[in-house]
């Protein structure tokens, strides 16, 4: 028999034929072994479920790269310069374009390519720790729009040899640098680059070995802007081809290219997008993958057949699912929620296509006050294009009463909040307040992603206009229910959501009785360089946009009751945004609340975060109910 076990405490014993999931025996495992047992894209065929690292390991810490050759080894610094303005091995561009990590190890895990970023030249904000005992400065470098922005290199670090070849990037002034693969070889290194306006990007391939630029293999342009999020995916089965990613026909898809920058053919196509590449079965030459083709609020799972970039449905088609492929890629656990499905595990084998249900989550709010969750859509402002709602209902909804209603917004890029998962993705605090007496009203407008580059792209220059608009025919909508009392109308959001809620108490201030931002931007102008002048441009650029955008000369058409909340250390939306705007609201009289969280950053943490969502709640309680 072989145990099973994690954290030092036993699991479960399984047979060793077990452990290729050939049997009839996994359906014994729990859902948690199971999620354990299927690590990091892997099947684990070893006596334990914790395994050990693999070295050498490879990481940052204060700036700085280290390499751990063994076990209890001291771990030797390969970077002699990091600080505050040097960093090494770390996110750069703002976390931007996809960017997660700052450290890619070689195929082999010789050697490691890494960041080095280089700010001394970024303005610095200055951010005050309030906790010592006397008040100190603890500035972000903070690359606002249209000002400097920090300077990104790339190196490749030889473990055994000790030695670093840096790419020949040339000068990186203005230029970004992302998605950093290296070839099945490990000869070369695969980044795509764009310029600052982000208008053109290129897929470059370097030398790991001289750091020569050896060819450019892919360009592509758009008239408002180009974001490459992934890097490209080479296949298993041929190291000379491999999968692009590019919404350059209006959707987000596949393609194949092969090394010598041959476009060999369009993998996927259709009015739907490619949510993400699960990986490969080289017994079938397939790709598999997860898109909204289906509808667009679910994800599900395909396999995709390169010789014919024919589709196969592998999941059981409703909901939203996510993958992990074994070794081999032949078996897929598929993880996924639907509305009325809180969670639940299929295995499935990706050559046959039979999907074995392993595990449904029984509902575990089966005795409680339980809201009704409802979805819809309704037309844009444009009057042509579906947009999807979700609505919360108390437990005790009566359609002839009159309720409160609060409209929960984001509308921002890269986020959406309706989807086909467990209640149609509705939070606990929509919960709440439902239980509470409030119908929660949620819409993803233009703007949010998942529908496409024209959907995305329709703020470009003028973020929180159509937003807004589209919000509005939210508000029509809910005004049109008997049972919604128009006079006690709510708006609340986050950061974008905190944007657009004081954006729409300052337009329509006869629509909105209260409403609660959190983290607001309140002029583009203070945000950072990569997000916001990919959906702005520079203020020199576009005087006009951020003019009509800024939310400035809107504190005095205030009516309702506002309460402004943000973190007193957010890296993210400095607070500059929201002091200005209370200094422009007491320069024309009108009277918001304001809440600040000592030593929080843009999201609060742990206690402060109860706190925060109870205090939400109090304020609708007080002042809309």
């Amino acid at each position: 028999m072989t145990t099973l076990s994690g954290n030092s405490q036993q699991l479960k014993q399984f047979t060793l034929e077990d452990l290729n999931f050939g049997g009839k025996n996994y359906r014994a495992m729990s859902p948690r072994t199971l999620r354990l047992w299927w690590q990091g894209n892997t099947l684990v065929n070893s006596d334990t479920l914790a395994q050990p690292a693999t070295y050498p390991q490879v990481f940052a810490r204060e700036h700085n790269i280290y390499v751990q050759s063994s076990v209890g080894s001291q771990p030797v610094r390969v970077t002699a310069d990091g600080c505050r303005q040097i960093v090494y091995g770390e996110a750069v561009h703002r976390n931007e374009f996809g960017i997660e990590t700052g450290i890619f190890p070689s195929p082999d895990k010789t050697a490691f390519a890494f960041y080095r970023m280089d700010q001394s030249m970024v303005t610095d904000y200055p951010q005050v720790n309030t906790f010592t005992r006397i008040a100190s400065c603890e500035p972000d470098a903070y690359p606002m729009a249209g000002m400097k922005s920090h300077k990104v290199t790339v190196g490749v670090y030889d473990i055994a040899a000790g030695t670093t070849v840096w790419l020949d990037l040339g000068d990186v002034t203005d230029r970004y640098f992302t998605n950093i693969t290296w070839s099945p070889d490990g000869k070369a290194i695969y980044l795509f680059e764009l310029n600052r306006d982000q208008t053109d990007t290129s897929l470059d391939v370097y030398s790991a070995e001289t750091g020569k630029k050896l060819r450019t293999l892919y360009t592509e342009h758009s008239d408002k802007y180009v974001e490459p999020l992934h890097p490209v995916s080479f296949l298993p089965w041929d190291s000379d081809k491999f999968l692009l990613w590019s919404d350059r026909d209006g959707f987000r898809h596949l393609y194949l290219m092969d090394t010598r920058g041959r476009m060999l053919k369009q993998v996927t196509k259709g009015p739907f997008v490619v949510r993400d590449l699960v990986g490969f079965c080289p017994k079938t030459r397939s790709v598999i993958i997860a898109t909204n083709e289906l509808n667009p609020l679910q994800s599900n799972l395909f396999s995709v057949k390169l010789s014919d970039c024919r589709r196969t449905l592998l999941d059981n088609g409703i909901g939203l699912h996510s993958g992990k492929l074994s070794a081999d890629g032949t078996m897929l656990l598929d993880t996924y929620s639907a509305p009325d499905v809180p969670r639940a595990y299929d295995i499935i084998n990706t050559v046959s296509r039979k999907r074995t249900e392993h595990f449904r989550s029984p509902d575990p709010w089966v005795g409680y006050a339980v809201p009704a969750y409802r979805t819809g859509t309704l037309k844009a402002a444009d009057g042509v294009t579906d947009l999807y709602y979700r609505m919360v209902l108390p437990p005790d909804f009566d359609a002839s009463k009159r309720y409160p209603a609060v409209v929960y917004v984001y509308g921002g890029p890269h986020a959406h909040l309706v989807d086909a998962s467990w209640h149609w993705a509705s939070r606990s605090w929509e919960t709440y307040m439902a239980q509470k007496g409030y119908v929660v009203f949620v819409l993803d407008s233009r703007g949010s992603e998942h529908r496409g580059r024209d959907f995305e792209q329709a703020t470009f220059r003028n973020l929180g206009v159509c937003e807004m608009e589209d919000q509005m025919c939210g508000v029509a909508f809910l005004k049109s229910l008997s049972y919604i009392d128009s006079s006690r109308l709510g708006v609340h959001g986050w950061s974008f959501g905190g944007f657009m809620a004081i954006s729409l108490m300052t337009t329509y201030p006869d629509v909105f009785k209260v409403g609660v931002a959190g983290g607001p931007v309140i002029d583009w102008k203070w945000y950072e360089v990569m997000y916001g002048e990919r959906y702005m441009d520079t203020p020199e650029q576009n005087p006009d946009g951020y003019a009509r955008t800024s939310l400035l000369a809107k504190a005095g058409s205030l009516k309702g009751r506002l309460q402004i909340i943000i973190g007193m250390n957010d890296p993210t939306v400095v607070p500059q945004h929201a002091l200005q705007f209370l200094d422009a609201c007491i320069k024309s009289g009108t009277q918001p609340d304001f809440f600040v969280y000592p030593g929080e950053g843009h999201n609060m943490r742990g206690h402060a975060s109860v706190h925060l969502h109870e205090r939400i709640t109090r304020y609708f309680e007080d002042y809309l109910k």
